[in-house]
């Protein structure tokens, strides 16, 4: 399934892209796409049922109805750095033992198509595309990463917004550079792990003002998701609506040679992992 949020910020309602392409209200049947729903596998049941049922589920207008992140209520949003080859490969770094892990707030996820917000002062806004988890089963002391698939619930497009001043110049942890206002569009579809077969074989591309950036693919993936969910079992407890962000393939402006190209304010990021949707935002000055 495909399930999204739409409406306004703060006031997104449940909604479903079935297989013909139209967009269904999910609100009779569910209140909310979040932890609590994924967690619950009759209600879930009674989502694909509506779903498979010609007319149960009334169409909307698309035209004009923004779409939101397709996770309310998001727990915590866990991210793996350098667990790309090739982005270890143009960072100059070398292949993580385990892996590297950083945090984002909830608060820094907006929509697919949200504007992103250049911090003031910023110079170094950088660009990630990458895919991201969605857990389903609470995760405790895993101990396989085929356990690991088995808690996930599904997977989104995020965009890693990143300052990389913030992030590696100015002292401390990689979270001041991470956590800026709109540093987190998610979705536009939360598409269930049954559509997803084998999660390490997802094409991941990134334009800025229309130039192709990143052209990759998990496969390049140092840990793979069935490891990095096991893996974090082992530190803290994964809960239903969790995310984890798991990492950028080779192509941000940080490896590109000098003058690096960073982002300002009037630039355009369109994004996509493919069969998980694509993103636009324009850039405007915090």
């Amino acid at each position: 399934m495909k399930l999204l949020r739409v409406g306004t910020a703060g006031a997104e309602r449940p909604a479903l892209l079935d297989r013909d392409g139209t967009l269904r209200d999910l609100s009779g049947i569910v209140p909310d796409i979040d932890g609590d729903l994924l967690a619950d596998a009759s209600a879930l049941d009674r989502v694909r049922a509506a779903a498979d049922a010609p007319g149960v589920l009334p169409a909307l207008d698309a035209t004009g109805l923004r779409i939101g992140p397709p996770l309310g209520r998001i727990g915590k949003i866990v991210c793996i750095g350098l667990n790309y080859h090739d982005h270890a490969a143009e960072a100059g770094a070398q292949i993580p033992a385990e892996p590297i892990l950083f945090f984002k707030a909830p608060d820094t996820v907006v929509g697919p198509d949200d504007t992103v917000l250049v911090p003031r002062g910023s110079r170094k806004t950088d660009w990630e595309v990458e895919l991201a988890v969605v857990i389903g089963r609470t995760a405790r002391y895993l101990e396989t990463a085929e356990q690991g698939l088995a808690h996930v619930a599904g997977y989104a497009t995020a965009h890693d917004v990143s300052e990389r001043e913030y992030q590696i110049e100015r002292g401390g942890t990689w979270d001041k550079g991470k956590n800026c206002e709109t540093f987190n569009p998610l979705g536009p579809w939360l598409v269930t792990a049954d559509e997803v077969p084998d999660p390490q074989a997802l094409p991941l591309r990134l334009w800025v003002n229309g130039e192709l950036r990143q052209d990759g693919t998990t496969a390049e993936q140092i840990f793979p998701v069935g490891e990095v969910v096991r893996y974090l079992s082992h530190f803290m407890t994964l809960y239903p609506g969790d995310v984890i962000n798991t990492g950028t393939p080779a192509g941000v402006a940080m490896g590109q040679p000098e003058p690096k190209p960073y982002l300002r304010a009037g630039d355009v990021v369109e994004l996509e992992v493919e069969g998980l949707g694509r993103q636009r935002q324009e850039l405007k000055a915090a």
